[in-house]
């Protein structure tokens, strides 16, 4: 028997584990299993009885306390495998199944950041109340183009790489 979201006893345990208050996680759930039946185009007690051997998670609740204590702990598959009794190649398979329904369910619900803006006018629009923005942000590196105007709008000349 690995963890469960049922021996979670207080506030502060459902903070720690799962980033959220049992309220939040209770909306969470909805909106988790509408994303999961339109992702996989039925539910997950459906799709279950279709399988040969029973799956560790039953319950929508379940599969999103997985994900969510997943991100939170930050533990390596090998040992999140062994706190919920999964193989580490099923935790890892099982993390990104969970984290991409979950993606879903929080832009169904309109709680995931915007990313993206057409024009800058359109980006200062959206921010035009906040007084402070800070952008987190990291360079990637790029292979260098072939084609030398492709080269000269993503290469300035002077910077260098760091060894």
């Amino acid at each position: 028997m690995g963890i469960s979201y049922t021996s979670i006893r207080s506030e502060r345990q459902w903070r720690s584990s799962t980033g959220l208050t049992e309220e939040q996680f209770k909306k969470l759930v909805r909106l988790f299993g509408e994303a999961y039946e339109e992702m996989f185009g039925e539910s997950l007690t459906r799709r279950q009885e279709n399988q040969a051997s029973p799956s560790t998670f039953q319950t929508y609740e379940s599969l999103l306390f997985f994900g969510l204590f997943s991100i939170k702990s930050g533990l390596s598959y090998d040992l999140l495998g062994l706190s919920f009794d999964l193989a580490p190649s099923n935790a890892h398979a099982t993390q990104g199944m969970c984290l991409t329904v979950l993606q879903a369910a929080l832009a169904r619900g309109g709680y995931l950041p915007r990313r993206e803006y057409a024009t800058e006018e359109d980006f200062m629009e959206h921010w035009k109340t906040e007084s402070d923005i800070i952008i987190d942000a990291t360079e990637q590196r790029i292979q260098r183009p072939v084609n030398q105007q492709d080269q000269k709008d993503l290469y300035s000349g002077k910077k260098r790489p760091i060894p």
